[in-house]
């Protein structure tokens, strides 16, 4: 079992920046893989970036592609998202999830474990 807790959201003006925090309890940190997702009112759920056990990988959406860095640090059981230059269209609930596959998955369905998200509000 693994549980996950963000936090770092907020509102923020567009072509700003956000640092989401994603903090992981429950099992050997590095030994799962990490997910960010994100949802909007009426849309499904989408990747954003994810981040391999190790560090080592990581993957991201090409909307997000060079706005976003995703990293972590296996020492604090925690795993971030670096936003800058964000859009109103970046407006979303983001959550993270975990993952013990070792391949990893920008599908929802790759990930078994969810933390509660944290709402992230960019403005015009």
């Amino acid at each position: 079992q693994v549980q996950l807790v963000e936090s770092g959201g907020g509102l923020v003006q567009a072509g700003g920046s956000l640092r989401l925090s994603c903090a992981a309890s429950g099992r050997t940190f590095s030994s799962v893989a990490m997910g960010w997702f994100r949802q909007a009112p009426g849309k499904e759920r989408e990747f954003v970036a994810a981040i391999t056990g190790s560090g080592g990988r990581t993957y991201y959406a090409d909307s997000v592609k060079g706005r976003v860095t995703i990293s972590r640090s296996n020492a604090e059981n925690t795993a971030y998202l670096q936003m800058a230059s964000l859009k109103p269209e970046d407006t979303a609930v983001y959550y993270c999830a975990a993952t013990q596959r070792v391949l990893i998955k920008t599908s929802p369905d790759g990930y078994g474990y969810w933390g509660q998200g944290t709402q992230v509000t960019v403005s015009s």
